[in-house]
This record gives C-alpha cells, sequence and structure tokens, in this order.
C-alpha cells in the first residue's frame, strides 16, 4: 500500500512541493537552486512558493506576463521529477535554462544555445520511451527563444544538443587520476563531425518526456566553455536567464494570438505586432 504523503496525484507535489495555485503554466528550469534568485533577479516581481530537496520555485511576472521557475539540481533523473510534478499541476511549458559546453568553433563563451533538438546520451528518457525515439524541441519554444534573443541582440546559435549523464566520463573529460571511459578521446570529435552544438546534462531528457506527454518543451543555454577552443570562462549567465523570460512572456502573446485566429499552432502567417 502506498503511503499517502508519497501519492503522486496529491495536488501538493512529493518532490516540487507545490500545487496548481503555485504554479504558471510556464516555467523556467535551471539546475542550480542558486540560479532561481538570478532569474527572478530580472523579472517584474516573484514570490517563492516552494523548497524543497533541490527544488526551488518561484511564481512571478516578466514583461506583464505570468511565468514560474523551478530548480532541478544536476541531471536527468532529477528533471525528470521536476517535469512530471510540475506537469500534474497544470504546467504545460518547460524551458531548460542554464550553461553549456560548446563544441563547435565560432561559438564564444557568452553566446546562447538554443536547442532544436537532442542527442539522448542520458539513461532517464530510454525509461519513458524506445531509444530511436526524437529529443525534439517544441517549434514554437524556439521560434519564441530566437525571436527573443534577437530583441535582445545576444549573439546565439540553433542545432542539436547532447544531454550527457556525467560531467567528467560521460563529456569526455578525465576522471579521478586520469581515468579516460571507453571512446572518451572521440567522442567530442564525433559529436562535432555530426555538428552537435552543444553539451549538457538535462535538455535531452525535458524534450522527451514533454514530447510523450504532448507538453511544449525547449532550452537555451549560456557558453560557459568551448571544448574546441579551450577557453572557459562562468559568464553571460544572465542573458539565457533574460532570454529564456522574454521567450515565456512571448509564448503567452502567440498563444493569445493563436486562439484569436482559430489555429492550434504557430505559422508564419501570424504576427505579434
Amino acid at each position: 500500500m502506498t503511503d499517502a504523503s508519497e501519492d503522486p496525484n496529491d495536488d501538493v507535489q512529493y518532490h516540487v512541493e507545490v500545487g496548481s495555485d503555485d504554479m504558471a503554466d510556464t516555467v523556467l528550469l535551471p539546475g542550480n537552486p542558486e540560479r532561481v534568485d538570478k532569474v527572478t533577479a530580472v523579472w517584474d516581481d516573484h514570490v517563492e512558493v516552494g523548497q524543497h530537496r533541490e527544488y526551488r520555485t518561484a511564481t512571478g511576472t516578466y514583461d506583464d506576463e505570468a511565468l514560474s521557475v523551478t530548480s532541478t539540481g544536476i541531471g536527468s533523473p532529477s528533471a525528470a521529477i521536476a517535469v512530471e510534478e510540475l506537469a500534474r499541476v497544470g504546467v504545460d511549458t518547460f524551458i531548460r535554462v542554464g550553461s553549456c559546453g560548446a563544441i563547435q568553433e565560432g561559438m564564444d563563451v557568452g553566446d546562447l544555445v538554443i536547442t532544436s533538438g537532442g542527442v539522448r546520451q542520458e539513461g532517464t528518457s530510454k525509461e519513458y520511451v524506445r531509444e530511436d525515439y526524437p529529443a525534439s524541441a517544441d517549434h514554437e519554444v524556439v521560434s519564441a527563444l530566437v525571436a527573443a534573443a534577437e530583441r535582445l541582440g545576444y549573439d546565439y546559435h540553433v542545432g542539436l544538443t547532447m544531454s550527457a549523464d556525467s560531467f567528467y566520463a560521460g563529456q569526455g573529460r578525465p576522471g579521478f587520476e586520469g581515468f579516460e571511459a571507453a571512446g572518451a578521446d572521440s567522442l567530442v570529435e564525433e559529436l562535432r563531425e555530426a555538428n552537435v552544438k552543444n553539451i549538457e546534462m538535462e535538455a535531452s531528457a525535458i524534450m522527451t518526456i514533454a514530447n510523450v506527454y504532448g507538453l511544449r518543451a525547449g532550452a537555451v543555454c549560456t557558453v560557459y566553455a568551448n571544448r574546441i577552443t579551450g577557453e572557459f570562462r562562468t559568464e553571460g549567465e544572465s542573458r539565457a536567464v533574460e532570454c529564456a523570460s522574454l521567450a515565456a512572456a512571448l509564448l503567452a502573446r502567440m498563444d493569445r494570438v493563436k486562439a484569436e485566429a482559430g489555429v492550434d499552432r504557430w505559422h508564419a502567417g501570424l504576427s505579434l505586432e
């Protein structure tokens, strides 16, 4: 018999500890709980509505549109829990916002990477659906992120993201005392040749699970490191935050325009102007 306190169908969710009255339709998903403060710093207003384990949640407004933010911790397993439980309380749009390593030349530290699809090297999404199921970003989320980056004047790249389950071995980095996982020496080059843009740890699981449930998802990350050039700096984090926040506001406006036009999907014939 399942303990009622762990019932995933309860309104207040077991891990994230929020209910349907706490959340906006769109949620930004950073990894680090400390990044929640950096997200809400660019908003018009906010109130913290939940904090449990790695999951810290706030809801507020940006550009007069409602949105929420929930930290997921590091990696796809905990990100999947957030998507599961937030979907149960009514969230329908998920935007991963964080940092990444770029693996193409011409991608500078501080640039944004907007994910169009994911390479599912993480194992979490494989527990949901067969391995050849695509991790695709919702085209409306991608469009809103591109529009936001353009309006903000930030340099950005759009393309495929590889999501790994480990920061070291799974991303081709040496482990303790120089340990190298099988295939580590060729991993980055193989991905680069396949035109993958960047590596991080959550996007493909978030997008796959959202697609399985018929929800919208995408990702935008700031480049902290370029694995080809060796450049590394932790800067430009606020650019991804601003881009994701503006994108969330644009998505809300896109949804209203769709409703007025009587269509289900955003297309080139519609306009926010």
